[in-house]
């Protein structure tokens, strides 16, 4: 039982990357915050230096879903939920891209987040209020060669839209982030590696790539009350890819621009 009387916010795939900055800065700022991923291991490490509470979930189990948003109940009413767990995929053509991997992509980001939405958000409906953060990606808004990762992103964005609808009269509000380039552990390895064409912070306007802590300050706005208005949303935090990339065919962002005096 939470007996903080803080509001219970639950993170999944709090246990690293965006979902670990997120659990940290919503405890930082008063949140009482359940650490939910498939990790039971890290979600304890995470948990317990914020004084949260882990939980493990997989998004490719519905059984496991249900089961965690039972245990949750223990808390009290979930005020806010995070589905920021994802699987990406290797950059492939069609033809080299196992119907396994598309399969599983599908599972965890579309599937996995729908019944996540779904077992919280009629929660909230229930008890009035409550509200949904799911992260999409700068892949649902442009043409990517990653067809199965940037299909199911572009979906959550629309599944966003559609719940927050569905459950706007009854209190809850339902909103995505999509980040750009982030500096997650997987990125940074891609980019030590060189498996990068070029640093994704070439094709950004600010001429860098997107911290996490950066991503978990939207995610965390649109949870909390200071929101109260914003529903159906899709905040993109990108360091202004959307704005900058297409520059590239004319030889790329200026490096510096000055007003005449």
């Amino acid at each position: 039982m939470n007996t903080s009387g803080k509001a219970v916010a639950v993170v999944i795939g709090g246990a690293n990357g965006i979902g670990e900055a997120t659990a940290r800065l919503m405890a930082a700022r008063g949140w009482q915050v359940v650490v939910a991923d498939r990790d039971a291991e890290a979600a304890h490490r995470v948990a317990d230096s914020v004084g949260g509470h882990a939980v493990a979930i997989d998004l490719g189990s519905e059984a496991s879903i249900d089961e965690a948003a039972s245990w949750i109940d223990g808390l009290g009413p979930v005020a806010a939920l995070v589905v920021a767990a994802a699987v990406f995929q290797d950059v492939l053509p069609p033809i080299d891209l196992p119907m396994a991997a598309w399969d599983r992509t599908v599972q965890i980001n579309l599937t996995g987040t729908y019944l996540a939405n779904r077992a919280f958000g009629t929660r909230m409906a229930q008890h009035g209020r409550g509200s949904i953060v799911n992260i999409a990606s700068i892949a649902a808004l442009g043409s990517f060669p990653v067809h199965a990762y940037a299909a199911t992103k572009r979906a959550v964005v629309s599944l966003t839209e559609g719940l927050a609808g569905e459950w706007g009269r009854s209190g809850v509000r339902v909103n995505a982030v999509s980040p750009g380039s982030t500096l997650v552990p997987r990125v940074a390895g891609r980019i030590a590696s060189g498996r990068y064409a070029a640093h994704p912070g070439t094709f950004t306007a600010l001429g860098r790539v997107v911290e996490p802590n950066e991503v978990a300050e939207a995610i965390e706005f649109l949870a909390s009350d200071r929101a109260s208005a914003i529903t159906g949303v899709n905040l993109v935090v990108d360091a202004g890819w959307q704005v900058a990339s297409t520059w590239a065919q004319y030889g790329g962002v200026r490096a510096s621009s000055q007003q005449a005096g």
